[in-house]
């Protein structure tokens, strides 16, 4: 199963471990933080884990993730972002229609995605480019990234922390 080594590594490197998963989910989409979050919460409900210090771990591991896409975004522009996604897109998990379409969301609906976006799978990670590509503040982007991405990992952690041993039946 899938899951089965997100659930080892998290069992064995504990905090270290969710952090750089949600790292990893916010660079590499698909790594689900919808596993990742709820077996932490799991660990966190047997009592090996503190589900408050698996939250801010979860939270930091998302933003951090989430500033890489912002800063490729703020330091290359559009029509570079464009052309690495048609060369390098597959290894990025990106194309350029991807750019465009997060560009277009970010537009639209402004500065708010950066937040409201954090709990949209497909949006949570390329709505951080168009931030860069806008130039967005980075108190702002930090601000609302970190409101978002708590607001979420939290969400996830606590599921899981509720469901406890019983979250493989739901699964």
């Amino acid at each position: 199963m899938t899951a089965d080594w997100i659930v080892d590594l998290i069992e064995r490197q504990r905090y270290l471990a969710v952090s750089l998963l949600m790292l990893a989910e916010n660079v590499f989409p698909p790594i689900p933080s919808e596993v990742v979050m709820p077996v932490a919460g799991i660990v966190a409900a047997r009592g090996d884990m503190s589900i408050w210090a698996v939250v801010l771990c979860g939270t930091v591991g998302a933003v951090a993730g989430q500033s890489l896409w912002f800063w490729l975004g703020l330091k290359i522009g559009l029509e570079r972002l464009r052309a690495l996604a048609q060369h390098h897109g597959r290894w990025l998990t990106i194309s350029p229609r991807d750019v465009d379409k997060a560009n277009r969301w970010f537009d639209k609906h402004g500065t708010k995605t950066v937040m409201v976006g954090r709990f949209v799978p497909g949006v949570r990670t390329l709505i951080s480019l168009p931030a860069g590509l806008a130039c967005m503040r980075w108190p702002k982007f930090l601000l609302f990234s970190t409101i978002g991405s708590g607001i979420w990992t939290g969400a996830l952690a606590y599921a899981g922390f509720a469901l406890g041993e019983r979250y493989e039946n739901v699964t």
